[in-house]
């Protein structure tokens, strides 16, 4: 079976397994975790067609924005907000843009930004 071409956004954090299950309480699904010794030390999480993959050796970090920003796009934007707002770092809240989406922005626990957008065309 042929796989369409993609990239998939590799993030290096200081731990894979919080990472994991932080993306798997906002809607990301879990599709691995494979573990040396007892620790999760690699996973992946999908949203629809896009995955994320999280290796171990990143180090804590108090910028406010980091290295990647993660782009989600949803048919609902509006439901997504509602799920989110009050339970994740809201960074910027529902809004339309210039250049034709709808879309918030949140950061997860290492300080990624995670924006959610959906095409208003």
């Amino acid at each position: 079976m042929s796989q369409a071409p993609r990239v998939t956004p590799m993030i290096h954090v200081p731990d894979v397994k919080a990472a994991v299950d932080w993306y798997k309480s906002i809607g990301f699904t879990v599709l691995a975790e494979h573990e040396i010794e007892g620790e999760v030390v690699f996973g992946v999480v999908s949203f629809g067609a896009g995955w994320v993959y999280f290796n171990e050796g990143g180090k804590p970090s108090n910028a406010d924005r980091r290295e990647v920003d993660l782009y989600v796009s949803v048919d609902d934007v509006q439901k997504a907000y509602d799920g989110m707002k009050g339970r994740v770092d809201v960074r910027s809240d529902l809004e339309e843009t210039f250049y034709g989406s709808r879309e918030f922005i949140i950061r997860d626990l290492n300080g990624f930004w995670i924006t959610f957008g959906q095409d208003l065309k």
